[in-house]
């Protein structure tokens, strides 16, 4: 892969802060561009793949839509919207709260379990080529990341 300066093509940064962040940004958006590859065969967007996993991990319990969102990685996203073409889908089913009327519970399907299950079979394929990151590195570039993101 090419270095950041040749990516897009500039020869230098005003420091290596800089260089970092616009470097974290291009990073992003291209691991974003090839996990969106590898989710279109199950149309499915990064949002709606997040709210599978997220309501996996809790399977068999059901999750309010605020604790979903509280666990998103996106959490602006328009969760109603989301669960809509999740339960069109077949993937979770939505309930009613049983504590408050305005609220809905939310479960994975067996269906959602499947179509995660294949995608992670997926994933474990291609994860090692796919960042070309040791163990040790991946450990490494997860504690920068936390960092990172450090007030």
């Amino acid at each position: 892969m090419a270095t950041i300066e040749e990516a897009i093509k500039s020869k230098s940064f005003e420091n290596e802060s800089v260089k970092a962040n616009i470097n974290l940004l291009y990073t992003a958006n291209w691991l974003h561009s090839r996990i969106s590859g590898h989710l279109k065969p199950y149309q499915l967007s990064h949002e709606q793949f997040n709210v599978l996993r997220i309501l996996r991990g809790k399977h068999p319990q059901t999750m309010c839509q605020k604790d979903v969102l509280q666990r998103m990685i996106a959490p602006q996203s328009n969760l109603t919207t989301l669960m809509r073409k999740l339960s069109e889908k077949e993937l979770v089913e939505m309930g009613q709260s049983e504590h408050d009327r305005r609220e809905y519970t939310i479960n994975i399907t067996e269906k959602g379990l499947a179509v995660l299950s294949e995608i992670d079979m997926l994933f474990r394929e291609i994860g090692p080529t796919m960042n070309g990151l040791t163990v040790s590195e991946s450990f490494h570039l997860n504690a920068l990341l936390d960092k990172f993101r450090t007030d």
